[in-house]
Parts: C-alpha cells; sequence; structure tokens
C-alpha cells in the first residue's frame, strides 16, 4: 500500500490548498469527474459567464428606453456556450496537466472511499483500484443536486446545473423545479434565448432565504416573464421525452420539453464511506467540523460543500486556505468565519447582501431600524431610468452598528463591498456614511442614501 503525506479528495477548492510551500511532502489529489469542480465546469462560473450575457441581450432589447436603436436582443445558444466551454474545459485540462506535471504530486482519477482511519481505496474506471494511507487527509468531494422522488420515481429524463448548460439547444418550454438562486439565474438566461419558462416553487415567493423586500420586490418584477406556479409542490412526472406533463399538489398541470431541477444539493459524503474512516456527519449528511476545519477522525480535515454550512465558492476558497495554514502551522491554527457572508444572485436586477435578513432581525434582534434608498433617486439612476433597484441597511439603533444590508439592482455584488467590510470590520452607520467621501453622480450614492436614512438614536451623529 502506497503511503502519502497527504491526500486531498476533490479537485475543486481542495485543488487550492496544495501550493508550492507542501513540495517538501508526498501529496496525492483524488478527482472523480472535474478537474477544478462544480464551479469551474457547471456552477458559478460557466451561469455566470452565460447570465452576463442573457443580461447584454436585455440592455439590447430595452435600449429604446435610452433613445438607442438596436435589433432583437436574444442570446444565440449554442455559440454562447461553446464560447464559454470552450474556455472553461481549456481552465481544466490546463489546471489538470499543471498538477500532473508537479514532481511532488500524484494525481489519482477516481471514486475514493474510507476503508479504515486515513486509509482510502481509490476506484478507477480505467484501472484496477488502488488503495493509499496518508498521515493527513482533506475531504473536499462537495456536493450534487438533490432530486425529489417524483422526479427520481419517474423513469423520465430530466437536467440538473450539472447538466443543463451544456445542451445542444436551448428547449422551447422548460419547467424549472426550484425558486432559489439557481432557478432564477437559469431562468433568465433560457428566457434570454426565446424560451417561455414556467418555475414551480412550493414557496410563495420566489428567492425565498433573501430579505423578504428583496424577495417579494423581485418575484413581482418577474411575474411577467415566466410561468410562475408557486406555494405548488410537484406531485408526478408524466409524459414521454421532450413532451412532459408535471402535476402539481393542486391538480393542475404543466407542459414542458425539459425540465429543470433545482431545489438545492446534497453533500457527497455518502459517497466516501466516512464511517470507515471515523469521520462523523451531521444528521443532513455534511461532515462535522470544529473552527479549524478538523473532523472528528485524527489528522482529516474537511471543507467546502461537503462540511460547509454555507456552500459557497467563496466560502470553501477561504476553508481551502484555513485548511492549507493550519496543516504546515498545527501549532498556530487559525479559524474561518462564517457569520458575515456575503453573497450575490446574477440574475436581472442582480441582487446582493450581507448579514441579517429583517424577518431575521424581527426573530433575534431586540431592537433594530432600517434605511432604505432607491436608484431612482440618485442621479445615476436617472441616467440608467432605473426604477426598481434600491438598497437596505438594517442597523443597531443606539449604536450605529450594521446588522444586515441587501441591494437590489444593477452591479448589486460591487456596491455592497463598502457594507460588507463594515459589517466585518464593525464600522458603524454613521462612520461609514460620514468619514468618506462619496462620489457623485456615482451609484454608490445609493448605499449612502441608505446609510442616512437609518433612525438611529440621539447621539448617532450621521451627518458629521
Amino acid at each position: 500500500m502506497r503511503h502519502h503525506d497527504l491526500v486531498v479528495i476533490g479537485a475543486g477548492s481542495g485543488n487550492a490548498v496544495v501550493d508550492d510551500s507542501f513540495a517538501d511532502l508526498d501529496v496525492a489529489i483524488v478527482e472523480e469527474r472535474w478537474f477544478g469542480g462544480t464551479c469551474l465546469n457547471a456552477g458559478c462560473i460557466p451561469s455566470k459567464m452565460l447570465a452576463h450575457a442573457a443580461q447584454v441581450a436585455r440592455t439590447v432589447r430595452e435600449a429604446g428606453t435610452y433613445d438607442v436603436g438596436a435589433g432583437p436582443g436574444r442570446l444565440h445558444w449554442r455559440p454562447a456556450r461553446d464560447r464559454v466551454f470552450r474556455r472553461l474545459d481549456a481552465e481544466r485540462e490546463q489546471g489538470r496537466k499543471g498538477r500532473e506535471d508537479q514532481d511532488f504530486i500524484t494525481v489519482y482519477e477516481g471514486r475514493a472511499r474510507f476503508t479504515a482511519p486515513r486509509t482510502l481505496r481509490i476506484e478507477r474506471s480505467d484501472a484496477d483500484a488502488v488503495d493509499v494511507h496518508a498521515t493527513h487527509v482533506v475531504i473536499a468531494a462537495g456536493g450534487r443536486p438533490l432530486i425529489p422522488p417524483p422526479v427520481a420515481d419517474s423513469g423520465l429524463p430530466y437536467e440538473t446545473s450539472d447538466t443543463v448548460m451544456r445542451l445542444n439547444d436551448p428547449p422551447r418550454r422548460p419547467a424549472i423545479l426550484g425558486g432559489g438562486y439557481i432557478a432564477a439565474e437559469l431562468a433568465e438566461v433560457f428566457a434570454a434565448t426565446g424560451s417561455a419558462v414556467t418555475i414551480v416553487e412550493k414557496e410563495r415567493r420566489l428567492l425565498g432565504p433573501q430579505d423578504e423586500t428583496v424577495a417579494d420586490r423581485f418575484t413581482e418584477l418577474v411575474r411577467s416573464r415566466y410561468d410562475l406556479r408557486l406555494g405548488r409542490e410537484l406531485t408526478r412526472v408524466g409524459g414521454r421525452p421532450g413532451a412532459l406533463r408535471l402535476t402539481l399538489d393542486d391538480g393542475s398541470t404543466v407542459d414542458a420539453d425539459m425540465l429543470l431541477v433545482a431545489v438545492g444539493r446534497t453533500p457527497n459524503s455518502d459517497r466516501l464511506d466516512l464511517g470507515a474512516g471515523g469521520v462523523a456527519t451531521h444528521d443532513d449528511g455534511r461532515v462535522i467540523v470544529d473552527r479549524y476545519q478538523r473532523t472528528s477522525a485524527e489528522g482529516v480535515f474537511a471543507l467546502g460543500d461537503i462540511s460547509s454550512p454555507v456552500p459557497l465558492k467563496h466560502v470553501a476558497n477561504r476553508e481551502a486556505e484555513v485548511v492549507a495554514h493550519n496543516l504546515r502551522h498545527p501549532d498556530d491554527l487559525i479559524s474561518c468565519d462564517h457569520e458575515r457572508v456575503p453573497a450575490a444572485v446574477f440574475t436581472q436586477p442582480q441582487i446582493a447582501s450581507v448579514g441579517l435578513t429583517e424577518q431575521e432581525c424581527r426573530d433575534r434582534v431586540p431592537e433594530y431600524a432600517v434605511g432604505t434608498a432607491a436608484y431612482a433617486d440618485t442621479a445615476y439612476g436617472w441616467a440608467m431610468e432605473d426604477t426598481t433597484g434600491f438598497c437596505k441597511v438594517l442597523a443597531e439603533p443606539h449604536s450605529g452598528r450594521l446588522l444586515g444590508a441587501h441591494l437590489m439592482g444593477a452591479q448589486a455584488p460591487t456596491l455592497i463591498q463598502p457594507l460588507v467590510l463594515a459589517v466585518a470590520l464593525g464600522i458603524d452607520a454613521a462612520t461609514l456614511a460620514g468619514s468618506a467621501y462619496w462620489i457623485h453622480p456615482a451609484l454608490t450614492e445609493v448605499v449612502e442614501n441608505a446609510l442616512l436614512d437609518l433612525d438611529l438614536d440621539p447621539g448617532v451623529d450621521l451627518d458629521r
């Protein structure tokens, strides 16, 4: 049995653990499917490249708003898809080859599973299985789309975010099961190709985990774009390939030529025989880790979607930095904070958030103040003819400490960054609003105006 100093299971964010500081060790990287992980191959990067193209198409369609003549503004699917994946597939192969060319790294293609503590069997499709032992193991095997029973049991074809962006042709009448960020982003992409989109969501509004104001306003905005079946659950999938019929719990039906399942993701922990390795999991399958990303098994760390309470790529990357440091500096451990993680949804309009939502404030904070500002009330908002964008901030009335922030509108993921820094560094609303210049007439004034709108206790000076 071959011994390695370190084995990393998963070449997504797990690949980021290993840099040249590990060159004195014997390192192995095991990847079953995609070098670069979900993000590069079927997740945040291709979806955002296509979402940006869809937003350009919408800008072209709406060019008349600005007295600009333009064409019909439709996304041409195959050229766009080929442009995206030609680049990303090359990046994947370049990343794999780069690792294979490093003398201190062995790349195994196959599925790893524990057979004993820090002992793995790597099952390969084109070769015999190989058994390895390691001083340290990093579990970074990610997750996969969750498939509910009515779909899984139907025997009929369906797509997920893993597959749908590589289709040869866009669907004409796609039905999307789920109302979260994956569903919302891909609905925008397919609508830009001319597809007639239906969204089936069990909650009464889309993007339910977002702040209630964002979720409500976004849902109302897209009612005219899609056929929304909200507050409904799927009970049966019938018909035939290319001509599906979805039956909902109220007896209504949806006819579609493609079903995209986007109801969530589940960790891949059930594929690793973690019990044999002494690695404990939560009830939902996530690997249990402490604040240093250590599992219940000695010498075994975990990171990313297989363990994280916040399954986002930037979180996985931060966790990879933590694991890398802690492997190299066991006497000087650092931790990862999951309390103030920002997130974005690349729809039209874009959405960004950090910290608590207002519904969470009601449940968890004795008192809070709300400040809001509209894009339409800023000079650059006038230039954009924006009538729907807004910024909302939540703060403690007595201290001005920011509790949360939410934006919906153009460039929201960029505009939120000063608020992310304030929440992370403990900068109060008065200091943020009054200590630095805010460029006029830049769109950042919507953030400044939301801060100034906060009704804080006397003595908290927002105009200093």
